[in-house]
């Protein structure tokens, strides 16, 4: 009997720490398009595309500095 693969960490109601696959396929591929659509930079774009939206998930993700009470 084949084994089946079990996913180490559970994904039910575990907060999400990153962009979805589909989310960076999409960046990835208006990256693409901005550059004018030439071939062989698939990875560059893929990574490129991870790196933005893991920075932009990480600032939104910050909490604001409490504000200083100033008299």
């Amino acid at each position: 009997m084949p084994k089946t693969r079990k996913s180490p960490l559970p994904t039910v109601g575990m907060p999400r720490t990153g962009p979805t696959t589909e989310e960076i396929a999409l960046r990835a591929y208006h990256i693409y398009l901005e550059r004018g659509g030439g071939p062989g930079n698939a990875l560059e774009d893929w990574t490129r595309a991870e790196r933005e939206l893991r920075e932009k998930s990480n600032k939104s993700r910050r909490k604001p500095a409490p504000k200083s009470i100033a008299a």
